[in-house]
């Protein structure tokens, strides 16, 4: 469910790079190894999502507690905000100085709130990070995360989206995967 802002303008000419895909395909994963080979480079930014649950061991948000997330929406916080897995999920409305300045930002993001940012932003970059089923269920499996709910059901769930404008297979070392996220947002 995507947690509505009000209508404006597109904001531009800065990019918004949304990664998506399933639980354990190693979004945050791939995101950090593109921050560290960025690292310096002024023109991409790469800001913490706030979710109302305490962050695992890979991942790089900031825990909000559901008052506060509703006190920060009711302010006009956020950006982009949504609800996945019975989670409030945002990202800071400071994303748009970044993307008013020229700036990328790449952010991992429920699919759900694609077609949102694409009436919200000029330009939006979709990227799809998957593996194959057995990696993602190893990989669910490995975290052990009591959020993540039946593991069955959570692969088994597929959300329709439109097609992303980059499909990148993350298995085996990191390296492939950042390579091709990097040469989509340097190309």
């Amino acid at each position: 469910m995507t947690l509505e802002a009000p209508a404006r303008q597109p904001l531009g000419p800065g990019r918004l790079a949304l990664v998506v895909g399933p639980s354990g395909a190693g979004k945050d994963t791939v995101i950090r190894a593109v921050r560290s080979a960025l690292a310096g480079d002024a023109r991409f930014v790469f800001p913490q999502r706030l979710v109302t649950r305490a962050p695992g061991a890979d991942e790089d948000n900031v825990y909000v507690d559901p008052v506060e997330f509703a006190r920060l929406q009711q302010a006009r916080r956020f950006a982009l905000a949504w609800e996945a897995h019975g989670h409030f999920y945002a990202l800071s409305s400071a994303i748009d100085d970044d993307v008013r300045a020229g700036r990328t930002v790449l952010c991992n993001v429920s699919r759900m709130i694609i077609q949102h940012a694409r009436n919200l932003y000029q330009n939006v970059l979709t990227v799809e990070i998957t593996a194959p089923p057995q990696v993602l269920q190893e990989r669910l499996a490995a975290r052990r995360r009591a959020s993540d709910g039946d593991l069955r059901e959570r692969l088994a769930r597929r959300a329709s989206m439109e097609p992303a404008d980059l499909v990148i297979e993350n298995v085996g070392g990191v390296e492939k995967a950042r390579d091709a996220l990097l040469r989509a947002l340097l190309g």
